[in-house]
């Protein structure tokens, strides 16, 4: 081996391989001929797609027909809540005229909050982002400034909230309709798609419809009927008494809580809510299944006897109302609420159904005037002339 040389076996370097470049004729384009099973799973492929697309089309239609159903709620919630703001302000302006106009704005005062405390609830349980109520908004005390901006603030985002999803849902529905005429050949499968569906939604719709209308009906802080349904019973109970043979006497009694103003003043709202939840409790286990009990105000209750025999049985009835005030009251410990009581009965002395209520009230207020906590029935005297 020559000094210096490697120790690796020299391989020989292969040759490259030479191509060979055959000389060939032009080759010929390929077609595609379609056939019968490719046209058809092309087809089912664009059906597939057009129903996909109707398929989202109509459920975003049903979903923004809620969305505009539930605004069109809370608007009018809102425009309850105005009209009592409205009532409010025609009170708040008047020259001071003593006690019976204080307490006619108390009860203007009270009426607004509940308006507002309702308008709140169908803010606050929306499941899209919308401006809330703060809770400093729902107290009798609140500003009546802050009030008014925050009404209308929400009056004016579920309003264009409300245009928005009509607008949404007319677009939708054209595209929806410019499909159908692209799919004429799947219009009847798309007809059955959408009746179920609308079947669905109208179904979910009257079961949301049914709380809301429960809702409307019944006071938000004790669950009672509140005086909307009061009054569309009365009607009842007086249309079933007038038809009885013999005809029979329904009755109304109005509860006013005397001293329930200091409970809010002296110990919070908090325990003035607490003491209403106890007293319509009380009140509710009470009283005959037959007997409605509804909140009509924010310390006022009404009770509507649709049958009655003597009037010793209304004297029973409003010892028992007094009696859920005063044992509350001690079982509270606070020594400071009674209740007043007015019972009009029809026909006799009122010869007016729809004065019930009103005539309870002129003789509740008749107790209040000679001393409180106690009844009075209207006097034939004071009788309403019917209307």
């Amino acid at each position: 081996m020559t000094p210096g040389a490697s120790n690796k076996t020299c391989t020989p370097t292969p040759e490259p391989r030479r191509t060979r470049h055959v000389a060939r004729g032009p080759v010929p384009a390929m077609r595609f001929t379609p056939g019968p099973a490719t046209v058809a799973v092309a087809s089912m492929l664009c059906l597939l797609l057009g129903l996909l697309y109707l398929a989202i089309q109509i459920r975003t239609v049903f979903s923004d027909q809620l969305k505009q159903e539930y605004a069109s709620l809370v608007l009018d919630a809102a425009a309850r809540a105005e009209s009592a703001r409205e009532q409010l302000g025609v009170w708040q302006h008047m020259p001071k005229g003593g006690a019976t106009q204080a307490q006619d704005y108390q009860r203007a005062r009270a009426e607004f909050t509940q308006r507002l405390a309702s308008l709140a609830a169908l803010v606050n349980a929306s499941p899209a982002q919308a401006p809330h109520f703060a809770p400093a908004m729902l107290t009798p005390d609140a500003s009546l400034a802050d009030t008014d901006a925050m009404l209308a603030e929400v009056s004016a985002y579920w309003r264009a909230q409300r245009d928005a999803d009509g607008a949404d849902v007319r677009v939708r529905i054209t595209h929806v309709a410019r499909t159908l005429i692209a799919l004429a050949a799947l219009l009847f499968c798309m007809l059955i798609t959408a009746l179920a569906m609308y079947a669905k939604r109208n179904r979910l719709l009257a079961g949301q419809s049914h709380e809301f209308e429960h809702a409307s009906l019944h006071d938000w802080l004790t669950g009672l009927p509140n005086r909307r349904k009061l009054l569309a019973a009365l009607e009842e109970a007086a249309a079933s008494a007038r038809a009885a043979t013999p005809a029979r006497s329904i009755a109304v009694l109005y509860v006013d809580l005397d001293g329930f103003k200091q409970v809010n003043d002296s110990l919070g709202h908090h325990a003035g809510d607490e003491f209403l939840i106890a007293v319509s409790i009380c009140f509710r286990e009470s009283m005959r299944e037959a007997e409605l009990v509804a909140r009509i105000g924010g310390d006022e209750f009404a009770v509507l006897v649709s049958a009655y025999s003597t009037r010793a049985q209304l004297v029973d009835i409003a010892r028992r109302l007094i009696a859920c005030v005063v044992h509350i009251d001690e079982r509270m410990g606070l020594g400071l609420v009674r209740a007043s009581i007015g019972i009009a009965c029809f026909p006799e002395p009122v010869d007016d159904y729809r004065r019930l209520v009103a005539a309870a009230d002129e003789a509740m207020y008749q107790v209040k005037r000679s001393g409180k906590n106690g009844y009075a029935f209207v006097a034939p005297a004071t009788r309403p002339a019917s209307s």
